[in-house]
């Protein structure tokens, strides 16, 4: 092909393409979606481990339950039954810092003792289907 029509086309072509995209409509490119149930995020539970103890704290099978401490590496829990809840250590990466926290597995209710070290507190979690 020859070098001096190759340019031109190439040119021609891109602000063809361009003119194109420039001409078509917002509402031409973009769908409109209602939210529906199964797209939408569920927080967490949350609890404060200063507050907890000796407390029954309720938790649906489909969410997490966090435990807030102003030390949230520090802790570690004991969990009765084991496959009911499961126990997840509060983490640091260095840019952030993590809370401790439980995943249901089950409905049922079982016993958690957590402590720091220092201070201990049991509180009874239950899961509901």
């Amino acid at each position: 092909m020859n070098k001096r029509l190759a340019t031109p086309l190439f040119v021609l072509a891109g602000v063809a393409t361009f003119g194109l995209a420039a001409c078509s409509s917002d509402s031409d490119s973009t769908a409109t979606t209602k939210p529906s149930a199964t797209n939408q995020v569920v927080g967490p539970v949350m609890a404060d481990v200063t507050t907890v103890d000796g407390t029954t704290v309720e938790v649906a099978l489909t969410r997490t339950l966090v435990i807030s401490a102003a030390e949230p590496t520090k802790w570690t829990a004991t969990v009765a039954d084991p496959t009911i809840l499961t126990f997840t250590a509060g983490t640091s990466d260095g840019s952030a810092t993590f809370n401790p926290g439980f995943t249901p597995l089950k409905a049922g209710s079982t016993e958690v003792t957590m402590t720091d070290g220092a201070t201990t507190v049991t509180f009874t979690v239950t899961v509901t289907a």
